[in-house]
């Protein structure tokens, strides 16, 4: 179930990746007002994560019932949730986008392209969260298939697009985000037809009572959704702290950040692939099933990311001189694959217990998990590095920070999974 969503996370990250290239070739301002711009898109994404986690969660239980008919009406009832929902936030960032760009400590000469970015970017953004909703419906009834598919195709029309808008038609940075408008426009049209011609997908106010069913809604994605706006506001603050270093920093940061999400693209299909699996399990009475199947995993994800850390320690001296705009920027790229990679797998061990504990039932537990990951462990380590060594130290902060999280997530878990069996044997 894994390998699909792995294709697609892959494709979606290399667009993002040769987002960064593309705009990196139009000089540092522009690739540092992308920077600016991704605590705002993480915000967002954590509320579309958040509710497309409810909608996994929600239907899969349906399904797991045997009700069908209340699964396909949930689906609706999410997606127009979700959409009312990410449209006013855009809403939100694009009238509070001046004072944000203030608090973030953006220059004065960046203004000029975060002005002319920031609203096909959000357009861009609403978008991609109504093709997420419909991947999540389609993962929610067992297809993994179709979203790694879409994300495949509008990743491949997105970098296609890139390089036309940005410097053909003579864009520049907003080149970039017209470009994903158009990609999740074609994504977002073949989804949601093939989900309707497999009637995964309905709303009736008389076949699904409506304050219940926002009640559900409410009670998985709230606290999902605190889990997973806790990184866009860990980065708002990163970002700011970072931005005391100069430009080049943010920028380096920026293709730091883009590279590590190409990094644990694999961790990312599996918080996609596993919440299902466990859920039915679950449903089942299986926890032994569900210990076996996230022991596994994070064997798995151990090894993989340790590989992947030693690659980057490896050839970063051919990769931060191709990707960096100037030399600046690639003396703090060369620092951050020397120290960040190696904490690529407590990481994603992090993201599975997130990802499991919502699965499992234990949203607030994924909430917990999250705020002392980022605000008990990797924000305090980012600061005192910062303060000790600069930016160097500040990378260094990121790898103990993230190390610590690991830890913590684990033994969460463990305690979870542990008062859960309790429940079950005294039930």
């Amino acid at each position: 179930m894994t390998w699909p969503m792995l294709f697609g996370v892959v494709a979606l990250m290399s667009f993002q990746l040769a987002d960064s290239v593309f705009i990196s070739m139009l000089g540092t301002e522009p690739l540092a007002a992308l920077g600016f711009t991704l605590p705002m898109q993480q915000l967002l994404i954590g509320v579309q994560v958040g509710i497309g986690i409810a909608a996994t969660a929600l239907i899969s239980r349906a399904l797991g019932a045997g009700s069908s008919t209340r699964a396909k009406h949930m689906a609706g009832l999410v997606v127009l949730v979700g959409c009312g929902v990410t449209f006013l936030l855009c809403a939100l960032i694009w009238w509070l986008r001046i004072p944000l760009l203030n608090a973030l400590g953006a220059s004065a000469e960046l203004f000029p392209y975060t002005a002319s970015y920031w609203l096909p970017w959000l357009a861009s953004a609403w978008l991609g969260a109504l093709l997420y909703f419909a991947s999540s419906i389609a993962r929610a009834n067992g297809d993994m298939r179709l979203p790694g598919l879409m994300m495949v195709v509008t990743s491949l029309i997105n970098i296609v697009l890139d390089p036309l808008f940005i410097f053909t038609f003579g864009w520049g940075l907003p080149g970039a985000a017209y470009a994903t408008v158009v990609a999740c426009v074609v994504g977002t049209g073949i989804m949601f037809s093939r989900i309707l011609r497999r009637h995964w997908l309905d709303f009736n106010p008389r076949k699904l009572p409506i304050a219940p069913a926002l009640r559900d809604i409410f009670n998985t994605s709230a606290p999902a959704m605190l889990s997973q706006l806790m990184p866009g506001l860990a980065a708002l603050l990163a970002v700011r702290l970072i931005a005391g270093f100069g430009g080049s920093a943010i920028a380096a940061w920026t293709l730091g950040s883009r590279l590590e999400l190409f990094s644990i693209v694999i961790v990312l299909a599996l918080t996609m692939a596993l919440p299902p699996m466990v859920a039915r399990l679950f449903g089942s009475q299986q926890l032994a099933r569900v210990q076996a199947l996230v022991l596994i995993a994070l064997r798995f994800v151990l090894g993989l990311q340790v590989f992947i850390a030693v690659f980057w320690l490896a050839s970063r001296v051919l990769f931060a001189p191709a990707l960096a705009p100037d030399a600046d920027t690639e003396q703090y790229l060369l620092s951050y694959l020397l120290w960040v990679p190696i904490s690529y797998a407590p990481l994603g061990v992090c993201m599975l217990m997130v990802s499991v504990c919502n699965a499992l039932g234990m949203p607030m537990r994924a909430v917990w998990i999250s705020v002392l990951r980022l605000f008990a462990c990797y924000l305090p380590a980012l600061w005192l590095g910062a303060t000790l060594g600069g930016m160097s130290g500040l990378y260094i902060g990121v790898l103990l920070g993230n190390v610590a999280a690991g830890i913590v997530s684990w033994q969460f878990y463990q305690r979870g999974l542990g008062h859960l069996q309790a429940v079950r044997s005294e039930g």
